[in-house]
């Protein structure tokens, strides 16, 4: 079997890659590099005439060789990497005529918890997002207690605000949901140790990335200063980055992306290595059904998975043959590959958008954290 073509959808911010073999598989996979997907769909393109003719089964080894052949790497070349990666994986599911999770290391459970995102800055907002996502079942939620104006607040009504909001949905959903706290790095390291040891009374499952990730040793003194685990990762790209989190003791949960972090392969690897530090996997999934049929056929099989993130999206209408979701939990497919079927011509009908680019500003209109 050989590759034959290879296509690139576009849906908005969504970057998916269909790769199509003289046998007649196809295998589906997504980048998510949603900033800039344009830079990502031409890093793809590049990669096609290798790509062509060559052996689809071989995957880590077409990771290597793409990877190394760029001596400037980048978050556009991991996700182009990535949505190979993930795609080669899809056919060879299809090929063996088994889900993806049996090829490699086989289910650890039959089911894949959820965290719903119930992410809105509004205090009010938050509790009406979170009540619901309870009345569907769900166990675990996902919020962000940041308004947009957050980085115009004296360090004060930041500190409280944000503790207020947590509070406040903690209350609504009652002491046996889990709740996750994302700071998406908006803090320094001195802000964020003062915040999580305020939310310490609300026994909060993870809270995500306090600071941004550019200084691992910053990351481990927050990290260490609080008793709610530390999740990271989403802003990473390689298993070196992430052995240095583990090896200083920065995050104990892992935001592994398998649209950025190398693809099934890769991140495969990563869980392996989270395991020997005793640290979970929360993979960040917020781009679609095709990156969560990803996910799930990676949560199935580590020990170390935790939850997996999910939200409704009008453009899962993408894929056809969609997974089954009942009272938060996925139910682990058995069909072969991803176990989903990708609408092509639903697909073709959304074009890309352009990102906005709104970042925070102080009130002297310096830049925030971010």
């Amino acid at each position: 079997m050989k590759i034959e073509d290879l296509k690139t959808y576009l849906i908005n911010d969504w970057l998916i890659v269909e790769i199509i073999t003289d046998s007649g598989i196809t295998g589906i996979g997504q980048g998510t590099f949603w900033g800039q997907p344009k830079a990502t769909e031409q890093v793809i393109q590049e990669f096609k005439d290798y790509l062509v003719g060559s052996n689809p089964m071989q995957t880590d080894y077409h990771y290597q060789y793409l990877n190394r052949s760029s001596s400037f790497r980048a978050s556009s070349v991991y996700a182009g990497l990535s949505a190979v990666d993930n795609a080669l994986w899809d056919i060879k599911g299809k090929h063996h005529q088994a889900p993806i999770y049996s090829l490699i290391g086989g289910e650890h459970r039959d089911k894949i918890r959820m965290c719903a995102l119930c992410m809105d800055g509004d205090r009010d907002r938050s509790i009406e997002l979170v009540d619901e996502a309870v009345k569907q079942g769900h166990t675990a939620i996902k919020i962000d207690p940041f308004p947009p104006n957050y980085a115009t607040w004296t360090f004060s009504t930041l500190i409280n605000t944000v503790t207020d909001t947590v509070g406040a949905v903690r209350e609504s959903v009652g002491k046996d949901i889990d709740i996750v706290v994302e700071v998406h790095r908006k803090l320094g390291p001195a802000e964020a140790i003062a915040l999580c040891q305020k939310l310490e009374e609300f026994n909060l499952l993870l809270i995500e990335d306090p600071i941004p990730p550019d200084s691992v040793d910053s990351m481990a003194d927050v990290s260490k200063n609080t008793t709610i685990p530390i999740a990271t990762g989403e802003r990473l790209h390689t298993i070196y980055e992430f052995r240095e989190i583990l090896s200083k003791s920065a995050a104990r949960d892992l935001k592994l992306d398998a649209g950025l972090h190398g693809g099934i392969t890769q991140c495969k690897k990563i869980s392996a290595l989270a395991e020997s530090y005793h640290a979970t996997v929360s993979p960040h999934n917020a781009w679609g059904p095709i990156l969560t049929a990803i996910h799930v056929q990676l949560a199935a099989s580590i020990p170390n998975f935790l939850v997996l993130e999910y939200r409704y999206d009008a453009r899962d209408e993408i894929v056809s043959k969609p997974l089954q979701i009942n009272n938060g939990y996925i139910k682990l497919p058995d069909s072969p590959g991803l176990g989903i079927e990708f609408d092509n011509l639903t697909a073709k009908q959304y074009f890309y958008e352009p990102r906005n680019i709104d970042t925070a500003l102080r009130s002297d209109r310096s830049v925030g954290f971010r």
